[in-house]
């Protein structure tokens, strides 16, 4: 008797893997912010609530007696009455700073973008080159640009556009001069990207329709440019602002900023409350101006 071989039953196809579950994919995101959430609590958050309590420390505390949190808000008050012109001081320079960044940044933007052919890249490498060097560097070397016996000091002398006994360095022309040579990159960049997008033949077209180049620019330039622009003067102005490093080394005490003062008091006089409370009202100062420039500049922007 022959055995019957074992014929194999076709088999379907096989069943198709569950779906994943929707709670996962919508948890993914989440999870993808964890590596960056947890590096801002750490090194922002946590720094950033030390210092709001130490603006609130006993200020009759030292570093050999120790501090105690009393919740002094009278720091606040204190410090902004005792320091009120290098707020002002700080403020005004980086205002004038960024009129004049403005001035040479956006030209040098457009012409970039618009006009540079192929010496495009050429030239952004230019505008981005000083900022491989240090940032004392840079500064220590207009100290020497602007020094009483340097060729420009000279000519400003002969062409009587400063008194024979006249000077630049240590003045408050040389800070603001510091100030916007050294965060001009933070400006030009943006505005490139924003111009660089620039499609030519709206301005063809504005032209077609009988508009001078300063309605052009006015009405087709200037509005699709506004995104570099808000971008690059906060780039600009936020950190012109704090700035410490050109007030010590181009001017003088009676040139300095508040950032001047701040470093003053945590790292010479050691008074942290003072210190702390200095950061506070700069930090809050910055955001004021931030909140109402980015208000105006949506509005005119709708407009």
């Amino acid at each position: 008797m022959t055995a019957l071989a074992h014929v194999p039953t076709p088999s379907g196809p096989a069943a198709p893997a569950p779906p994943p579950r929707r709670g996962r994919r919508r948890l993914l995101p989440y999870l993808l912010l964890v590596p960056g959430a947890a590096w801002l609590f750490v090194f922002f958050a946590v720094p950033l609530f030390q210092l709001a309590a130490a603006s609130l420390y006993d200020p009759s505390g030292s570093l050999s007696t120790g501090y105690a949190l009393t919740w002094a808000f009278g720091n606040y008050p204190e410090a902004l009455q005792a320091y009120w012109p290098q707020f002002a001081r700080s403020f005004a320079y980086a205002g004038i700073a960024l009129v004049l960044a403005l001035l040479m940044g956006y030209p040098l933007a457009y012409a970039i973008a618009q006009k540079a052919g192929r010496w495009k890249n050429l030239l952004l490498v230019c505008v981005i080159a000083p900022m491989f060097t240090s940032f004392l560097v840079r500064t220590l070397a207009w100290k020497t640009i602007l020094s009483d016996n340097g060729a420009l000091v000279g000519l400003l002398r002969d062409v009587h556009l400063l008194a024979p006994d006249g000077r630049l360095l240590a003045t408050p022309i040389a800070v603001v001069l510091g100030l916007t040579y050294n965060f001009l990159p933070f400006l030009v960049l943006p505005l490139y990207a924003s111009l660089e997008r620039l499609d030519p033949r709206l301005l063809e077209a504005a032209s077609d329709l009988y508009a001078s180049p300063v309605q052009a620019f006015r009405r087709v330039t200037l509005p699709l440019s506004m995104p570099g622009l808000i971008a690059g003067t906060l780039l600009f102005f936020i950190p012109a602002t704090g700035d410490y490093i050109n007030a010590e080394l181009l001017g003088t005490p009676n040139e300095y900023m508040i950032g001047n003062v701040i470093d003053s008091a945590f790292l010479v006089r050691l008074d942290y409350p003072q210190g702390a409370a200095l950061s506070f009202l700069l930090m809050a100062a910055i955001l004021a101006v931030v909140f109402v420039y980015l208000r105006r500049a949506g509005t005119e922007e709708v407009l």
